[in-house]
C-alpha cells in the first residue's frame, strides 16, 4: 500500500470516522473543520458526538500522530469532502459548503491530485465541484490534454448505520463514481486500503443517484407503514397486530410504523431526487408527504390524551431521530414535542433523552419543555408518549405505566396501550 497524505474536510458524523479508519489503515490524515471546539476535542482524542467504538479508535490514532485536526486546509495527495448538504428553499440542496470546500482546496492541488466527494448530493454535484475548482485553477484539466496537469474527481457516498459506523465503513460494499475512469480507479485504490467490501466502479452521476435511491427506497417503505398506522387508527384496528399477521406471508415484510422519519439521510435524500426531476417523482413526493405529516398525527393523539387530564404532565420519551444515538437532526420526536408545546402551552412536557445534556435549539426557548431524567420524569407524568425506543426505556414495566395515558408511537407497549 502507498501511504498517502489525506485531508478530510468536515469532521462530522461521517468525516471523522472516515478520517479515523484511514489513519488506522496507515495513511497520514489531516482533518479540517470550521469549529475550533470540535478541533480541540479531536486533538485531545475526545469525541464531539456519540458513536460506538469510535472514541477508543480516535484516541489511538491521535496518540500516534496519524490523525491531527486543524482549521486550515493543508497540501495533500487526496482530499475527501464530507461537509453538510442542508436544505435550501424548496427542499433543494444547499451546495454552498461543498463549493466553499472546493475553493479552499483549489490553490493546493497539484498534478494527479485526487478529490473525492462523500457528501450526499444531487446528481451532477461532483461535476459542479470540478467546475468550481477548475474555474479557480485554469492550469489544471480533467484529461491532461496537451500535457497539462490533471486533477481527478470522484464521488464515493457512505452507506453506514449510526451506532455501527466503524464496522460498516470497513465491511460494507462501496460505490465509487469517477468523472473519468482513471479517477474511479484512483479512488478505488484508496478505499481498498481499509474497505473489505466490494468496491463497485461506475460514473459519478450514477454513484450520486445510488445513495439517494437507497434512502428513497427506505422512505417509501416506511411511508407505507406510517400511512397504514393512520388508516388503522381511523378504522379501529390494531396496526401492530395487523402487521405481525400480514408479515406471515412469505413475500411480505412490512416495516414497523414510527413517529415519522428523521436523520440527515432518509428524511433529506428523496428531496434531492424530487428537485432534480419534479414531474417524474410523484411516488417519492407522496412518501415524503406521509412521513413529514406523521409527527402531526402523533401530536394529535397526545392532545386527545391531554383533553382527559386537568393538568397534563407529559413524559416525552426520546428526542433523537432513532434509537440509541444522540443525533437529533430532522428528528420527528423533536417535531412532536415542539408542536405540543406551541399548541398547548398549559401542559408541562418533560423531554427524556438519555443521550443529550441539553435541549435542541428548536425546544430550548419553549417554557413548557424541560429536559428530565427517566427516574425523575416518568413518575411525575400522567401522560407518557414513546417517541424513540431507546434501550434505556426497555426496563419500563406495566406497573410504571399504571394509571397513565399512554401513546406508543413505536409499538413497544402496543399490548398495553389502553392503560389509563
Amino acid at each position: 500500500m502507498i501511504v498517502r497524505t489525506v485531508c478530510v474536510v468536515g469532521l462530522g458524523y461521517i468525516g471523522l470516522p472516515t478520517a479515523v479508519v484511514l489513519a488506522q489503515a496507515g495513511h497520514r490524515v489531516i482533518g479540517v473543520d470550521v469549529s475550533d471546539h470540535r478541533i480541540n476535542l479531536i486533538n485531545q482524542g475526545a469525541l464531539p458526538f456519540h458513536e460506538q467504538g469510535l472514541e477508543t479508535a480516535l484516541e489511538e490514532v491521535v496518540a500516534t500522530g496519524a490523525l491531527v485536526a486543524q482549521r486550515d486546509v493543508p497540501a495533500a495527495d487526496v482530499y475527501i469532502i464530507a461537509v453538510p448538504t442542508p436544505f435550501a428553499a424548496g427542499h433543494r440542496a444547499d451546495l454552498s459548503y461543498i463549493e466553499a470546500a472546493g475553493r479552499a482546496i483549489a490553490p493546493l492541488l497539484s498534478h494527479d491530485g485526487l478529490v473525492i466527494l462523500e457528501s450526499t448530493s444531487p446528481p451532477g454535484t461532483t461535476r459542479r465541484l470540478a467546475d468550481v475548482i477548475l474555474a479557480e485553477r485554469s492550469d489544471l484539466t480533467l484529461d491532461g490534454a496537451e500535457g497539462a496537469p490533471v486533477v481527478h474527481f470522484a464521488h464515493a457516498p457512505e452507506r453506514v448505520l449510526p451506532g455501527r459506523i466503524l464496522v460498516e465503513l470497513v465491511e460494507n460494499d462501496r460505490v465509487i463514481g469517477g468523472l473519468t475512469a482513471r479517477a474511479g480507479i484512483l479512488a478505488r485504490d484508496l478505499y481498498s486500503s481499509f474497505c473489505r467490501g466490494d468496491l463497485l466502479l461506475t460514473e459519478a452521476e450514477t454513484a450520486e443517484m445510488v445513495k439517494l435511491t437507497e434512502n428513497a427506497f427506505r422512505d417509501v417503505n416506511i411511508a407505507f407503514a406510517n400511512e397504514l398506522s393512520i388508516i388503522c387508527a381511523e378504522l379501529g384496528i390494531d396496526v401492530w397486530k395487523l402487521i405481525d399477521l400480514a408479515n406471515h406471508h412469505p413475500r411480505v415484510q412490512i416495516l414497523r410504523p414510527g413517529p415519522g422519519v428523521g436523520g440527515h439521510c432518509i428524511a433529506v435524500d428523496p428531496w434531492f431526487i424530487i428537485s432534480a426531476a419534479p414531474q417524474a417523482s410523484r411516488l417519492l413526493r407522496a412518501a415524503r408527504d406521509v412521513n413529514d405529516a406523521k409527527p402531526g398525527f402523533v401530536a394529535q393523539e397526545v392532545r386527545r390524551a391531554m383533553a382527559q387530564v386537568e393538568r397534563p404532565v407529559v413524559a416525552a420519551l426520546g428526542l433523537a431521530y432513532k434509537a440509541d444515538v444522540d443525533d437529533l437532526r430532522e428528528s420527528p420526536a423533536v417535531a412532536v414535542v415542539a408542536e405540543l408545546a406551541r399548541g398547548l402551552p398549559r401542559a408541562q412536557i418533560l423531554a427524556i433523552e438519555p443521550h443529550v445534556s441539553s435541549l435542541p435549539e428548536e425546544l430550548a426557548g419553549l417554557e413548557s419543555v424541560e429536559l428530565a431524567s427517566l427516574a425523575d420524569g416518568l413518575p411525575q407524568a400522567n401522560i407518557v408518549v414513546l417517541l424513540v425506543n431507546h434501550s434505556e426505556f426497555g426496563g419500563i414495566s406495566l406497573r410504571d405505566l399504571e394509571g397513565k395515558h399512554v401513546v406508543d408511537s413505536c409499538g413497544a407497549w402496543h399490548a398495553s396501550s389502553s392503560t389509563g
